[in-house]
């Protein structure tokens, strides 16, 4: 196949993927809230439709089965539910950009009879549908790491805080307040669970579900124990404190013993030749000089 048209199908396939995420992306929020308000309490008859969802949104609902529903979901509540891309906007996007995929694909496997080409337009259609799955669960990841690191010197400050007079949710608002990372986020989100009604224990289980940090369920199971027991609360933060500063350091070591591993196979395959090429290069053209003039 040409290289010029693989070029140009690649560019028209992502501009036609750039053009859908555009038009899904455009905020509707108060139109939502206000249509929301308007019809609460209303519920939809079975036959009637939602005009306003959009025809990717009903695809994407249609096609989606429920499990895999609740498993975005979840990826959503891991990433910290980013205001930008709400579960209706990922289940409409996924159909689009899987739809600009397959015409990409069909592209690839209508220009030639290569069935190579033919498996790279399949990967590129998977690709296209999978790609928000894969920019969750990377931002999941990265919020995740960073709610490990904090935890520590935020139990580090609610341990100063209890141990000045304050009471625990007292010293996880000052927390909540002083940080600016997703563990703080996090701490506020529970408090106003609590505000709102729910119970101290379904707002702490609440808060080790919206994580996959071992130590932070770790924390809070301690803490729904601690309330259950009458232990103080005090003592609780001290060890969990101390806990988590030998369990950060033990990381940074695991990492530090890891990385000469992880360089030796740039030292073998780009540093060493290179510097091979620049000790002994001159002396092989040397040698290659002095045994041509014999």
């Amino acid at each position: 196949m040409n290289l010029h048209v693989f070029v140009a199908g690649l560019l028209v396939a992502l501009a036609l993927a750039y053009f859908a995420w555009s038009f899904l992306s455009t905020d509707k929020k108060a139109d939502e809230a206000v249509r929301n308000n308007l019809t609460r309490g209303k519920t939809l008859d079975a036959g009637e439709s939602r005009e306003d969802e959009g025809i990717f949104l009903r695809i994407g609902r249609r096609i989606t089965p429920a499990a895999y529903v609740r498993k975005l979901d979840q990826m959503l509540s891991l990433a910290g539910r980013p205001a930008s891309i709400p579960l209706g906007r990922l289940l409409a996007a996924k159909p689009a950009l899987g739809l600009a995929g397959a015409l990409f694909g069909l592209f690839l496997g209508t220009s030639g009879s290569n069935p190579v080409l033919k498996l790279l337009g399949l990967v590129v259609f998977l690709f296209g549908y999978f790609i928000p799955d894969l920019l969750l669960l990377s931002k999941g990841q990265e919020r995740q790491k960073a709610i490990q690191l904090e935890l520590a010197n935020t139990l580090d400050q609610m341990l100063i805080s209890v141990e000045a007079g304050l009471g625990f949710e007292g010293a996880m608002a000052r927390a909540g307040q002083n940080g600016t990372g997703p563990l703080a986020e996090e701490l506020v989100r529970t408090l106003q669970d609590m505000q709102v009604g729910r119970s101290r224990r379904e707002s702490y289980l609440g808060l080790a579900q919206r994580t996959s940090a071992p130590e932070l369920r770790s924390f809070v199971q301690a803490v729904v124990q601690a309330d259950a027991y009458g232990i103080a609360i005090s003592r609780v933060l001290r060890v969990q404190a101390k806990v988590m500063r030998v369990k950060r350091r033990q990381r940074a070591e695991e990492k530090a013993m890891k990385l000469p591993v992880k360089v030796l196979f740039p030292l073998l395959f780009f540093i060493f030749p290179v510097l091979f090429i620049a000790i002994l290069g001159p002396t092989a053209i040397r040698a290659i000089t002095a045994f041509s003039g014999q």
